[in-house]
């Protein structure tokens, strides 16, 4: 009996084209891949495969580290003379008006510089995010979903987690890289993107604390401002304010040219720290407007790519957490609306 059952059994004998059987990088599995596929996930890891893979280039990473490491030391002297040139600028004047303004000015100071320079050291040689280590290569080794849409960086030799990207200008991969900030010299990721944010906070209100005091006390050593025909000024309608705007300007350059060394590092200190607010200002709300819809630059570039197909949560809640706090700050508030009414006896 065992042997007609045997016999009666249908084998199917097949063969398989080379051209679509591939390795699994992930787990070491055969997989069998439909025609022309680019692009394949491996059915038991979840390593995902691009077989259109470019060579990396490696040539230009000196030049960029090199790049980064001139914009570091060009934005950190540049920070070093604000703090000192406008210390010296303004020593005669914060103690002309008062003794307690005086001592409240270089205490303000003392702290928007050490914020400032602290949170750029953290930002700029602090690691942006390490993408966390795990096992891969082999079957026994990797468990049935380990590496779900993992994919494999070929610059760095290693996996590469759906949360990070590869930075070409740094040589690594980053942990929610948000971007490659030229001017601290390294990637904005997971472990320094709050430390960036502080920086551009502390900058934003130093480069508003300058910009007002720069201001306050060029006013009061600018030579006087001698205007030569601004009342004999005749005609009507355009002529006459563009005749009028050539007078003051010339006014204004004439009397500029009068301005000792201390004059000049005022106005110097006012116009770079404007520039410097808009500019950091900008920046500052587009990050926190990423922030607020749970994104960061990379993932807004790819949602708008993908055609906006993966929608986040818009919640202020997504900025409590990016600041460390769990919890919604109306945790802490007393709650009027469900708190029982007290009638007195």
């Amino acid at each position: 009996m065992a042997e007609s059952a045997e016999s009666s059994k249908d084998y199917f004998v097949t063969t398989v084209n080379e051209d679509r059987a591939t390795i699994c990088w992930g787990c070491g599995l055969r997989l069998l891949l439909p025609t022309h596929a680019p692009v394949f996930k491996c059915g038991w890891c979840g390593a995902i495969t691009s077989q259109n893979v470019n060579k990396p280039e490696t040539k230009c990473l000196w030049g960029r580290r090199l790049q980064d490491r001139c914009f570091v030391t060009i934005l950190s002297v540049f920070m070093l003379f604000l703090i000192c040139g406008g210390v010296w600028a303004v020593h005669w004047f914060v103690f002309s008006v008062s003794y307690t303004f005086g001592i409240f000015h270089y205490i303000l100071t003392a702290i928007l510089a050490a914020t400032t320079v602290s949170t750029f050291s953290l930002s700029a040689f602090r690691c942006a995010g390490t993408p966390p280590t795990v096992l891969w290569g082999s079957y026994p080794v990797v468990g049935k979903g380990d590496l779900e849409n993992y994919t494999f960086c070929h610059y760095c030799v290693k996996p590469k987690s759906p949360r990070a990207h590869h930075c070409r200008s740094c040589g690594t991969c980053v942990l929610d890289m948000d971007h490659h900030c030229p001017f601290i010299g390294n990637c904005v990721g997971a472990a320094n993107h709050r430390h960036f944010i502080a920086f551009l906070f502390s900058a934003v209100f130093s480069t508003i604390y300058i910009s007002f005091l720069s201001a306050y006390a060029g006013l009061h050593i600018w030579p006087p401002v001698k205007y030569r025909s601004l009342g004999h000024l005749n005609g009507s309608g355009r002529d006459l304010a563009i005749r009028a705007f050539k007078e003051v300007m010339l006014a204004l350059v004439s009397s500029a040219v009068q301005l000792s060394a201390r004059g000049l590092i005022l106005v110097y200190l006012f116009v770079s720290s404007v520039s410097l607010q808009i500019g950091l200002s900008v920046l500052l709300w587009q990050q926190l407007c990423y922030i607020y819809e749970g994104k960061t630059y990379l993932s807004h570039l790819s949602s708008q790519g993908s055609g906006g197909d993966h929608i986040e949560e818009k919640d202020c809640q997504n900025i409590f957490r990016f600041f460390g706090c769990p919890y919604s700050i109306f945790r802490y508030l007393p709650t009027l609306r469900n708190s029982p009414k007290r009638h007195a006896k």
